[in-house]
């Protein structure tokens, strides 16, 4: 039993004391989600994460793209521990000297022009914040989304999300909303109109297949949403805060949005979400408007200054354009790979054949990465971006071997 353990059980007293019990309990009490791993992880540190019987795992997947600075990086756990013995929680009625912090070093990594934040918890909150403020401050309801885009599952976010699976008929999906495949720009001019408060997309959509497109197309988004006067929005919930080699995608296609949300990993593995608003646009939100009770609290805070702190120290972004140019050159010469798409350590690796059963195959190599609901021959990698390079191609054997396994 390791240390971290025993000071657990002597705060909660026993834990399932092994990974059956622990899928025994989980899948009794909770209500269904993901078609889950056969793995109950139990501690973790940098790019690895550990079974409840030790084994580890090379984590390529990052829990959702969330462990940004790895798994634990001690700043963070400090910061959490610390302000854990101040203060658990007030809310946003009061100021916050953590709040403080972490909104001014948010405001530091910001595009100028994009530096007033507003703090919640999650990537759909954020992105309903974002459809909120387009619909108010331009008195119009139309927003203009990709098919292969996914913003969340809270109704407005669902509403903008352009995969067909998600939006369950059953559910009451708002309406003013056009679908325009991503990439394509007569489609995309085709269906801007005076009525349209925004465009909102993914600068790389993931859920539905990890894919890029052209400068040339952030250029015309750009243009297009002046010329009908609608906000442009870039959801960075997975591509933000250095994944893929910019701090934000913007930086690689010199365009700048007039809204971006962000979450996953920007409290690396703290419930926290964020827009940075356009502050023409903030200096128009009046009190009252906008408002969440545990965005911004200060355990959350802490973990967001903690992170942003470390994104910068040890350039979280540079690493993951190095470290991931130098695992897709490896991947692109491997005979089972078609192609790879992405950038930094946001890549999709598109195979010769479905993709599930290899990352099945790799979890019993102990490997972790996810699949893309929109491309069936799709890998999804979104690792740490702490990640090295003996790590990085360390598990090509293995993804040899699951490729073997998987058509046997």
């Amino acid at each position: 039993m390791s240390m971290d353990r025993a000071a657990l059980e002597s705060v909660l007293g026993s834990l399932p004391k092994d990974s059956a019990a622990i899928r025994e309990i989980e899948d009794r009490c909770q209500v269904t989600t993901y078609a889950k791993l056969d793995v109950a992880v139990a501690t973790g540190e940098g790019a690895y994460v550990v079974d409840a019987e030790g084994r580890p795992f090379l984590d390529l997947y990052g829990g959702h793209a969330v462990a940004l600075a790895g798994h634990c990086h001690p700043r963070v756990v400090e910061a959490i521990r610390a302000q854990a013995g101040r203060l658990l929680f007030y809310s946003n009625l009061v100021y916050s000297d953590v709040r403080a912090l972490a909104v001014e070093r948010l405001c530091a990594l910001a595009p100028e022009g994009l530096r007033k934040v507003f703090l919640c918890n999650s990537g759909a909150e954020a992105n309903e914040t974002a459809l909120k403020l387009a619909r108010k401050h331009t008195g119009r309801m139309r927003i203009v989304s990709m098919t292969q885009g996914f913003h969340g599952r809270s109704l407005g976010a669902l509403g903008a999300t352009g995969i067909a699976g998600y939006r369950d008929p059953a559910y009451p999906i708002p309406t003013e909303h056009t679908y325009v495949h991503f990439g394509d720009e007569d489609a995309l001019a085709a269906a801007m109109g005076n009525d349209v408060a925004a465009v909102i997309l993914e600068p790389i959509p993931s859920m539905g297949g990890v894919t890029t497109a052209p400068a040339s197309y952030f250029e015309t988004l750009r243009r297009l949403c002046d010329e009908h006067g609608a906000y442009l929005i870039f959801d960075e919930v997975q591509t933000g805060f250095g994944r893929t080699g910019r701090m934000f995608y913007g930086e690689h296609v010199e365009v700048t949005p007039d809204l971006i949300t962000g979450a996953k990993g920007i409290a690396n593995g703290f419930p926290a979400g964020v827009v940075f608003v356009r502050e023409d646009v903030a200096a128009n939100v009046r009190h009252g408007e906008q408002g969440t009770t545990f965005g911004g609290g200060p355990l959350a805070c802490a973990a967001i200054a903690a992170t942003a702190a470390v994104i910068v120290d040890e350039d979280l972004p540079g690493n993951a354009e190095r470290i991931g140019g130098a695992l897709r050159a490896k991947l692109e010469a491997h005979p089972a790979v078609e192609s790879t798409d992405g950038a930094g350590l946001l890549i999709g690796i598109n195979l010769d054949r479905p993709a599930r059963p290899v990352c099945r195959a790799l979890v019993d190599h102990g490997v972790l990465t996810g699949s893309a609901g929109g491309n069936p021959n799709q890998i999804r990698l979104l690792p740490p971006l702490t990640l090295t390079e003996d790590e990085a191609l360390g598990w090509l054997p293995a993804f040899d071997k699951a490729l073997a396994e998987s058509i046997q």
